[in-house]
């Protein structure tokens, strides 16, 4: 199942026959019920239904042949939690029922696909979330229609206000609008910050220093990795690491989206940049310059 996909947009779009979601910050997730049983189906193709049973079984209540859009979170402390769901995705199968327990999956549906056997990717938007809703809302959690609204004023108050929730922007779509399958048809607001993060580490030499690890002020303090660094920022860091002495930085490992665990040299103490990110995992902060005044 090829899922839709959505361009970035740096202001909230505007006109008559919009809808606007909240963008959820979890993993792509495809639902098919089949007459038989559940099939979870990640972004990328991969099967990872024994990963999260809980929803697995709850999507037993759909009918045969249905198939649904939407992003699996966990909730803590009020907020959805990135690196639970990640926790809970890269659980072995024995892992994963007790995940289950300890840390409950929601399904949050933003399309019906399929419903019952009839393929409804070529019906409007409008038309689909409709039938969406019917379908969820009798059931209830953990499947549930994400919100929705075709008021650009109410969506400007979703943005500015739901981040506290773990809500990384918004998405918008047509009314009118066929399900575009693997095509970026639809739009996403994400959030961008500018900010001061601490500097942990970096990976690559001392002498060619390639991204950075940084704890960004989110108040999860989980290193991420940045994006490459520029030629002019590879070597102001490989300056500064110079400047430390001779000794050479111990070795740790950190968790890298899409490449797993990297090797990376700790900075202690750490080093401070200015850093641009639209979220805590996606895409990697971007390091705008040192600050070496701080």
């Amino acid at each position: 199942m090829r899922v839709a996909l959505a361009a970035a947009v740096r202001t909230l779009p505007r006109g008559a026959g919009l809808a606007y979601e909240p963008k959820f910050d979890g993993h792509r997730l495809v639902v098919l019920r089949s007459a038989t049983d559940v099939t979870l189906q990640a972004r990328s193709g991969r099967i990872v239904t024994s990963a999260f049973p809980d929803l697995a079984a709850a999507a037993l209540l759909l009918p045969a042949d249905t198939v649904l859009d939407g992003e699996v979170v966990v909730w803590h402390a009020g907020r959805t939690d990135f690196a639970l769901v990640q926790r809970r995705a890269a659980a072995t199968a024995a892992r994963a029922a007790v995940l289950a327990q300890r840390l409950p999956a929601s399904y949050a549906a933003f399309d019906v696909l399929e419903l019952a056997g009839l393929d409804l990717r070529n019906r409007p938007y409008e038309r689909r979330r409709a039938l969406l809703v019917d379908l969820l809302l009798p059931l209830g959690p953990p499947l549930q229609p994400v919100p929705m609204t075709t008021d650009p004023e109410l969506a400007a108050t979703w943005y500015e206000t739901l981040p506290a929730s773990g809500i990384e922007g918004l998405v918008v779509k047509r009314l009118d609008q066929v399900y575009p399958s693997g095509r970026r048809g639809w739009r996403k607001l994400r959030h961008t910050d500018v900010r001061d993060a601490a500097v942990v580490g970096y990976t690559g030499s001392p002498r060619r220093p390639l991204a950075l690890v940084l704890v960004l002020p989110v108040g999860d303090e989980i290193p991420l990795v940045s994006s490459p660094l520029s030629a002019a920022l590879r070597a102001e860091v490989a300056a500064e690491v110079t400047a430390r002495g001779a000794a050479a930085p111990p070795l740790a490992t950190v968790t890298a989206i899409g490449l797993g665990e990297v090797p990376f040299r700790v900075l202690d103490p750490p080093l401070t940049a200015e850093v641009r990110y639209t979220s805590t995992r996606h895409p990697p902060p971007e390091v705008l310059r040192l600050r070496t005044d701080l």
